[in-house]
């Protein structure tokens, strides 16, 4: 459910796997990683890389299904092993957050904070992070409302990763 090198330039920090993930065993293979895929600009093979892209989630296995989505995942695992496997990722140019769990993790933001704004702050944060809502399509309504994510972000996030990714082609 994750995928770790110290060669990897970019880092996908996010939430837990979704059931179809959890029964697959590869992080974001479902309609979730393909749109995730699509806001990067890049394919599967690239994304599977690990000396490309980190993946760590904020847990390794399916947390279950609550009346609103998937349940949290559970706050010990990140406690346990999140900061080790980060201190093996020392080549990092940027980490996408996705979603709460990993944002409350990793901003400095209030954990009140809103998702739109939490994104929308893509501009003023410093560039080593960017803040994402999760791909899922549980949030096609959040992103048919904030047009400005598709039409200024995500140009610029494609940009970033392929920056960051030929910069790893020349090392």
């Amino acid at each position: 459910m994750l995928q770790v090198h110290p060669a990897a330039r970019i880092l996908i920090a996010a939430q837990a796997p979704g059931r179809k993930v959890h029964d697959t065993g590869l992080p974001f293979n479902d309609a979730s990683g393909d749109r995730l895929r699509q806001w990067m600009g890049i394919d599967r093979e690239t994304f599977y890389d690990p000396t490309r892209i980190a993946i760590l989630p904020m847990g390794f296995c399916f947390p279950g299904t609550g009346p609103a989505g998937d349940l949290p995942p559970r706050p010990e695992c990140a406690k346990a092993w999140r900061a080790p496997l980060l201190a093996q990722l020392g080549r990092l140019r940027f980490s996408l957050v996705i979603g709460r769990y990993a944002q409350d993790y990793h901003l400095a933001e209030p954990a009140n904070t809103s998702l739109t704004d939490r994104v929308k702050a893509w501009q003023g944060r410093q560039p080593a992070i960017v803040a994402l809502p999760h791909p899922s399509p549980r949030n096609n309504l959040w992103l048919k409302r904030n047009p400005w994510f598709e039409q200024e972000l995500l140009p610029v996030l494609r940009r970033r990763v392929a920056a960051a990714l030929a910069e790893d082609v020349k090392t």
